[in-house]
């Protein structure tokens, strides 16, 4: 059996692909693709491994020996999965490979905006401690977490486990409704929560429902010094109103570790905002990437793998 990796350089050049190479006869290893590029390579391959190039209809019309898609990620939207279907070919997933590796980066980035990190590591860098008059700086007031309430909207196993990190610092949890099935959900909506809230969490998919879910109307009911947090998918927030509440002291802190568009090639505005005197902090999408939760996806893709070959 034939499989291809179109794009193997997106788990990072420390993964061991051997649990995957076990499955199979031959295995084709591409740290990069194009869309264009897919069609060719897939050629003759029964199985296609793949995280983000893009498989449409056509190229996926072109490939009679594909019968299997392993994708090295949750989501599958760069899949025709349609297509898929009306040309027999199986879809597989992996979820669940990350929760460790997201919920503590999320819990650095909490604590980091709780203790006004990035205002006080730009003191430090600006020479003020060196002339402050006492043994310590205090400019800028810091969020003990302990007794504080945290909402966090989605209950999966990642917001789960963030909930268990954040007990343990002594923080009081709520879970808000899911969006967009309040009326069904005994938990109250975030826009009930969001005015008690000392630290708001995402951690749910971007749907039509959660789109610009943090907006200039949920932002206006917060109390001030809120810390804001999305771990989830860029678009959840209206970053361009967060950023202005941040300005305006609405917002205590924002970090985020995704954004609408990635890579930002075309910037973003919390990216040039990185250079002002604000409890911000900006990382590239990459609360997932300890090796121990990317050699877990190539595990997972084995089982995958085999679960498929044994039918």
């Amino acid at each position: 059996m034939k499989a291809v990796i179109l794009d193997a350089a997106s788990l990072g050049p420390d993964i061991d692909l051997e649990p995957i190479r076990q499955h199979l006869d031959t295995l084709d290893v591409h740290d990069q693709s194009t869309r264009d590029q897919a069609a060719d390579r897939l050629a003759g391959a029964e199985v296609a491994i793949v995280n983000k190039v893009v498989l449409d209809a056509q190229t996926l019309d072109a490939l009679p020996a594909l019968k299997l898609i392993c994708v090295l990620a949750t989501g599958t939207n760069n899949i025709d999965m349609a297509a898929a279907e009306r040309l027999g070919i199986s879809v597989k997933n992996v979820t669940a490979y990350g929760t460790a590796s997201v919920a503590q980066h999320t819990l650095m980035l909490m604590l980091a905006l709780a203790t006004r990190l990035p205002l006080y590591q730009r003191d430090v860098a600006e020479g003020r401690w060196n002339e402050s008059p006492f043994f310590c700086l205090m400019d800028h007031t810091t969020l003990q977490l302990e007794g504080k309430r945290l909402v966090i909207v989605g209950q999966g196993e990642l917001g789960s486990k963030v909930a268990r990190l954040a007990q343990a610092f002594g923080m009081h949890v709520d879970f808000a409704a899911r969006p967009g099935n309040e009326a069904h959900d005994s938990r109250p909506g975030l826009h009930d929560l969001a005015p008690e809230a000392d630290v708001i969490s995402l951690h749910c998919p971007l749907t039509e429902a959660t789109r610009h879910l943090v907006d200039t109307a949920l932002l206006a009911t917060l109390k001030p010094g809120v810390l804001l947090v999305n771990c989830a998918r860029g678009g959840i927030i209206d970053e361009e109103a967060a950023l202005e509440a941040l300005r305006r002291g609405r917002l205590g802190g924002l970090g985020v570790d995704v954004l609408p568009v990635e890579p930002p090639r075309e910037g973003h505005p919390l990216l040039d905002a990185l250079g002002e005197p604000l409890n911000l902090i900006v990382t590239p999408h990459n609360a997932w990437i300890t090796p121990e939760a990317r050699q877990r996806i190539v595990a997972l893709t084995a089982d995958n793998l085999r679960g498929w070959q044994e039918g």
